[in-house]
């Protein structure tokens, strides 16, 4: 028996290291599978958030071409609205289920920034089935677009925890 409770400290030391050691790997495999369903849920996001993007830019497109039949816009691919109308419909049809699966997963900052970009677009829409001739109108509409995109973004960027990216401005004409 003294041989028994020689050794009980050591036995001790050995199953209190066995669940120490088990804890720990419990903690880690834990805490890895809630990392690895984070950035599986941010791959969704993001590729939710790019296809609404992707479905608005659609809308905003035909928009330039059609403002450039009307002579708005300096597009150099001019499209008569009633040839438009068909991919618009197209466009808008696409973008309801990209902006639903957007409302379902995205953060409510993301979703607040696109009704913002969507409804400028929507106003683009509307301006140019009444034929608007007004260039400096289409301008400022244009740039309420752009800074729609880029709070967007922003609000994307933001919520995948990545860093700030670039605005989105192209220079057309770098020597004007």
């Amino acid at each position: 028996m003294s041989a028994f409770l020689q050794q009980l400290p050591a036995l001790v030391g050995v199953v209190i290291g066995a669940l120490g050691s088990y804890l720990a790997l419990v903690r880690s495999d834990r805490e890895r599978f809630e990392r690895d369903r984070a950035d599986r849920w941010d791959e969704r996001r993001l590729a939710v958030y790019s296809e609404y993007a992707r479905s608005l830019k659609k809308s905003v497109t035909l928009t330039y071409r059609v403002a450039a039949h009307l002579g708005n816009d300096p597009h150099p691919h001019p499209l008569p609205l009633a040839e438009a109308e068909p991919f618009l419909a197209r466009a808008t049809d696409d973008r309801d289920p990209a902006g639903e699966a957007l409302i379902m997963l995205g953060s409510r900052e993301v979703v607040d920034r696109a009704r913002e970009w969507v409804t400028v677009v929507m106003e683009m829409e509307r301006f140019q089935r009444v034929g608007t001739l007004d260039p400096q109108a289409w301008q400022a509409l244009l740039e309420r677009q752009r800074r729609g995109r880029e709070g967007y973004y922003a609000a994307v960027r933001e919520d995948l925890r990545l860093p700030p990216g670039h605005p989105g401005r192209w220079l057309t004409n770098p020597g004007t």
